[in-house]
C-alpha cells in the first residue's frame, strides 16, 4: 500500500472524504496501525505493540526521573504565569475567562519542552509506531484547572486534521505526558479502544475559520451521539489514567474525549504530534484554506534527531 503523501501544495487522492453535506458515514481504515514489525530492538515490548495495534493507545510509566518530570512542571507553571507573555495566536484562554487553556508551538515557546520533544523516549517510540522518521506536526501544553476546566468532546483528531489540515493519511501519533496526577475523577483522556479501525466521516461542511470556534468548543468534525452509543457498546471505554510523568500514546484515528474538570485537582499535560515525514500535510481535504501554522506546522518537515540524557530546566 502507498502510504506516502506529495512533496507539492496539492493534495494526493482522498481516501477519506469528510465534512459531508448529506449524512455521517463509518467506514473501514484503508491504512496500518502499526507501521514496523516488532523485533527485540524495538524501544516497547511486543506485549505493549500489540495493545497500541488493537487498543489505538499506549500507556508508559517511568520513563522519567521524578527530578525530569519536577523540572517539566516549574517550567509549564511559568508559561502559565506568564501567558501574556506568549504570542495571542498561541494561547487558548477558557471560555468566559483569560485563564490560560492551551500554549501552541510549546517546542517554540519553552526551550525545556523543546528538549523534551526531542526526547528519545518518545521519538524513538513514535519512528516504531509510524516506521518512519518524525517531524512535530503540532505541540502544545495543555491546561485543564480545577473547578472550572472544560471539557473536550470526543473526536478523532486525524478527521481534523486530514480535513483542515490536509494529512493525507493515518501515519501519526500523539504522545501526552501527564503533568499532574490523573485520576478518573479529575477529567483524564477517556478513548474508546478499537475506534482507530474506523473512520467516522462527519456530517457538516467546514465553516470558514472553524479553528476558531473549535478551540473553545469543537462541534464541526464531531460524530454523531448515535455513532458514539454503537461504537462504545461494541469495546467500552478507557480512561488513560496514571501519576505525573507517564506518557500516553495514542494513534492518531482513536476517538478521544475528556470530562470537564469539578473537582480540587488541576490537570495538565504536555502533547506532542508525531507525524511521519512522508506524510506532511498538503492542500486541505475539506476547507477553503489551512489552519494556521500554530496549529499545524506546514513547514519543511525536518526529521527530528532523538536526544538521549536526562532533560533539565533551561
Amino acid at each position: 500500500m502507498d502510504v506516502t503523501s506529495p512533496n507539492s501544495a496539492v493534495a494526493a487522492a482522498d481516501v477519506y472524504p469528510t465534512r459531508l453535506a448529506d449524512e455521517e458515514r463509518v467506514g473501514e481504515r484503508r491504512d496500518p496501525v502499526l507501521y514496523s514489525a516488532w523485533s527485540e530492538d524495538a524501544p516497547i515490548s511486543r506485549d505493549e505493540a500489540c495493545h497500541y495495534e488493537e487498543k489505538g493507545y499506549l500507556v508508559r510509566n517511568g520513563l522519567f526521573s521524578d527530578d525530569e518530570i519536577r523540572s517539566l512542571i516549574e517550567t509549564s507553571a511559568t508559561l502559565r504565569a506568564n501567558g501574556h507573555e506568549i504570542r495571542p495566536e498561541d494561547r487558548v484562554t477558557e471560555p468566559g475567562s483569560d485563564a490560560i487553556r492551551t500554549v501552541f508551538r510549546l517546542d517554540e515557546n519553552s526551550e525545556t519542552f523543546a528538549r523534551l520533544a526531542a526526547d528519545s523516549r518518545l521519538v524513538d517510540t513514535a519512528k516504531f509506531l509510524l516506521g518512519d522518521d518524525v517531524y512535530l506536526h503540532q505541540s502544545r501544553l495543555n491546561y485543564k484547572p480545577g473547578f472550572t476546566g472544560k471539557e473536550f468532546y470526543w473526536h478523532s483528531d486525524f478527521e481534523t486534521w486530514h480535513a483542515e489540515d490536509g494529512m493525507p493519511r493515518m501515519r501519526a501519533v500523539s504522545a501526552s505526558i501527564l503533568l499532574t496526577d490523573n485520576s478518573a475523577l479529575n477529567g483524564p483522556l477517556m478513548l474508546i479502544p478499537g475506534s482507530h479501525r474506523r473512520f467516522v466521516a462527519c456530517l457538516g461542511e467546514t465553516p470558514e475559520a472553524n479553528h476558531e470556534r473549535s478551540l473553545k468548543k469543537q462541534e464541526i468534525g464531531v460524530p454523531q451521539s448515535e455513532t458514539l452509543e454503537r461504537l462504545a457498546a461494541e469495546a467500552g471505554l478507557d480512561a488513560a489514567t496514571g501519576p505525573a510523568g507517564t506518557v500516553i500514546f495514542f494513534e492518531c484515528n482513536t476517538l478521544h474525549a475528556s470530562n470537564g474538570n469539578v473537582t480540587p485537582f488541576p490537570r495538565s499535560n504536555a502533547f506532542f504530534v508525531y507525524n511521519a515525514v512522508s506524510n506532511r500535510p498538503a492542500a486541505p481535504y475539506a476547507a477553503a484554506k489551512p489552519r494556521p501554522a500554530f496549529l499545524a506546522n506546514r513547514g519543511e518537515a525536518r526529521p527530528i534527531a532523538p536526544i538521549r540524557g536526562r532533560i533539565r530546566a533551561l
